[in-house]
């Protein structure tokens, strides 16, 4: 603990230890670059933190630059498409056939747990520091006050790098006259059941019918990851698990009772919205995934652009640290802003695709189906489909 009286100083403070504030620390670390870690949760609820689970190509990639890939490519499962059920008809999608790129299913709690493995017994990382606050960002610096085991610390920095989600501290930190949001609220909601059943199939499977919505997806070949589009305002356990089981049944089998089923583990429900706060950056505060931008799930897109906003704020400012070049730092936003806005535009394609409007009319209706026999009947329509679903599109 520093002395009394003594103000510590770190290159880069990172708030939050979700994926993107460890990878960034990691990619730091790679390049000689010091920073902290401050998360405000315990490491025991980071590590069991269940979310997204879709691992695209160049996140991948990225991760297995970091040296934390071994366990991934070891236990992931590896898609080349998946399933389209629309009113009971299967319609395969092969997208690494169409772009030549696959995705992985490996959960965030896993990437997550392979980066604090990195990180091993190395300094600079902190859990349970629950009053962090940015005192001041200037152009030449910043300061953060928190508590750190106990004692009061000041912590000086040269970087601020916000990882701590939608409803952290870092973009509250911008002035409101410097920070402009954009807000979309989807008129759907996801009713999410973590099970201990084996997946229906191997491949994720998209149903789409009049009964609503539904999504099979896997955290292994024994855990199934289930959603059901459910009316916006429902409450989590509002449906008992036989009724979970028998809707889920019925949309994505028709009925049939094949679908596998075991003891959930865990519900959640998750409300579809979309969300860009623009700049990225204000001054030395940079904002990174869910802090600058959340997606609706239904592309499962805010991990993957999570990693991407960490890893170009690693090069920017490697070159900052080896060079003294800002270009990279002072352009980091107008990067970012676009990839963002790309993968909501994908997110929000996909949303309107799958789900019927409360208002939705025939006319609607028709018009939804139009879609998808254009995207299926025509391989141009199909491969930028797949670009757009595997991320190479965004890269």
């Amino acid at each position: 603990m520093t002395p009394p009286g003594r103000t510590p100083h770190t290159p880069v403070c990172i708030i939050g230890a979700g994926p993107s504030g460890l990878l960034l620390a990691r990619l730091l670390r790679l390049n000689g670059i010091d920073s902290v870690v401050l998360e405000r949760r315990t490491r025991a609820h980071v590590e069991k933190r269940v979310r997204a689970g879709l691992l695209e190509q160049g996140t991948v990639e990225v991760l297995r630059d970091a040296g934390v890939g071994e366990r991934l490519d070891r236990e992931a499962l590896v898609h080349e498409g998946f399933e389209w059920r629309l009113d009971g008809v299967v319609h395969r999608m092969p997208f690494t056939e169409l772009c030549g790129a696959s995705v992985w299913m490996y959960g965030q709690q896993e990437v997550v747990k392979d980066l604090l493995d990195a990180h091993g017994d190395g300094p600079g990382l902190h859990f349970g520091v629950e009053d962090v606050r940015i005192a001041s960002v200037t152009a030449d610096g910043a300061r953060v006050v928190c508590t750190i085991d106990g004692q009061p610390t000041e912590l000086t920095c040269d970087f601020i790098a916000g990882c701590d989600g939608f409803h952290g501290v870092s973009r509250q930190a911008v002035p409101g006259t410097e920070l402009v949001g954009h807000e979309l609220t989807h008129p759907f909601a996801w009713l999410g059941v973590l099970a201990a059943a084996p997946p229906l199939s191997p491949e994720l499977i998209y149903a789409v019918g009049d009964r609503g919505f539904a999504l099979q997806s896997m955290r292994s070949q024994q855990v199934s990851r289930l959603y059901l589009s459910v009316p916006p305002g429902e409450g989590v356990d509002e449906r008992g698990d036989e009724e979970i089981w028998r809707e889920l049944d019925l949309r994505l089998t028709g009925g049939r009772g094949t679908l596998p089923t075991g003891e959930i583990l865990e519900r959640v429900m998750v409300p579809l919205r979309s969300f860009v706060a623009e700049p990225f950056q204000y001054r030395r505060l940079f904002l990174v995934g869910d802090a600058a931008h959340i997606v609706p799930p239904s592309a499962a897109k805010g991990l993957n652009m999570a990693v991407a906003d960490a890893r170009h704020l690693a090069e920017a400012l490697a070159d900052w640290y080896a060079h003294g070049r800002r270009e990279a730092l002072d352009g980091y936003s107008a990067t970012a802003v676009p990839r963002a806005w790309q993968g909501q535009q994908f997110s929000a394609s996909m949303t309107t695709l799958m789900h019927a409007a409360p208002d939705e009319t025939v006319f609607d209706r028709r018009l939804r189906r139009a879609r998808f026999e254009r995207l299926l009947s025509s391989t141009a329509e199909a491969t930028a489909f797949a670009e757009q679903y595997t991320g190479i599109a965004r890269r």
